[in-house]
């Protein structure tokens, strides 16, 4: 091992399960958990993108987040899987540094957009009279480039200072994909510095929008709960609720791991909590968005009724 990590750029990945029976058994669940992700995402943004009643800014940014989540679980799991198949468990240079930016893009990008989403319900609920103004199609176009190019630069910063850092020890990272945070025990330099802008980046991209978000949903149920309109308390209630179930899935474990510092934290911990936000929540998604959202199921109606029509 020694002599390989000497004569070789490449970087190992330990992976998430062990190489035998069992191992294949939770690989094969974890494939078969990537497969309904990818239908449901890519159903959910063909879905909206044909369904003219879902041209709003809500369901924009909702097509956003099913192309973010798609991205995000396809930047994982197939290398892991690959890796298993295979018995290989190296990762090239480029293609760990590739892996890194797509999948620090795809975390840093969803939190901001989670945060658009939130300010969006925000406005359609507590001002419904300044919504087509202050939620209007350029203003969400804006948000979410700002989402897209705020994410990537971001990713960009933090997956090239860490390429850039000397790896004398070994090259073994103790996760299933390129993550910094647990490619930086292997640096043989103090990492010390960087870690903190880790934490400062974590604030800034993860724990602020969270705190907007809470801020916002708690604006929105107060004001739900002195609705007037039944049916209009249980809509509003029911789009929340959606809405604060996605947020909690992602940005618990996210936030716990990285806002933690490195000697309270164990590799194996840190796995088992990726687990949540690389892999189940992009199936959950479009899952909780469709089976609590009757806008949802009346499109899949109509567009599966178009295309029967048309057969």
């Amino acid at each position: 091992m020694e002599k390989w990590n000497q004569t070789s750029d490449d970087f190992i990945l330990l992976g998430l399960f062990p190489p035998n029976q069992k191992g294949l058994l939770l690989l094969l669940l974890i494939i078969s958990v990537f497969v309904l992700a990818c239908l449901g995402n890519s159903g959910m943004t063909a879905l909206i993108f044909l369904d003219p009643r879902l041209h709003t800014p809500m369901y924009f940014l909702l097509s956003q987040l099913s192309l973010m989540d798609l991205m995000y679980i396809s930047s994982t799991v197939p290398k892991m899987a690959i890796n298993f198949l295979s018995g290989q468990k190296s990762i090239s240079f480029l293609g760990c540094g590739v892996q890194s930016f797509f999948f620090l893009t795809m975390a840093c990008s969803e939190g901001l957009l989670l945060a658009s989403m939130a300010y969006d319900r925000f406005v359609a609920i507590c001002h419904p009279l300044h919504y087509p103004i202050r939620m209007s199609k350029m203003k969400c176009v804006k948000m979410i480039l700002v989402s897209w190019t705020l994410g990537s630069i971001n990713s960009m910063a933090h997956t090239v200072y860490a390429l850039y850092l000397p790896y004398c020890r070994s090259r073994a990272i103790n996760h299933f994909f390129c993550d910094v945070p647990a490619m930086l025990p292997l640096a043989c330099v103090d990492t010390w510095d960087y870690e903190y802008m880790v934490f400062v980046s974590t604030g800034l991209f993860l724990l602020l929008p969270f705190l907007g978000i809470t801020a916002s949903y708690g604006r929105v149920l107060f004001a739900v709960f002195h609705m007037r309109s039944k049916e209009g308390r249980k809509k509003a209630f029911t789009t929340c609720s959606t809405h604060l179930t996605v947020v909690t899935f992602y940005y618990a474990p996210f936030v716990y791991t990285y806002l933690r510092p490195r000697s309270l934290r164990s590799p194996a911990e840190d796995k088992i909590l990726a687990i949540f936000y690389t892999i189940l929540t992009p199936m959950l998604n479009p899952i909780i968005y469709s089976l609590r959202n009757k806008e949802v199921l009346g499109a899949m109606r109509r567009v599966c009724g178009m295309f029967s029509k048309k057969k």
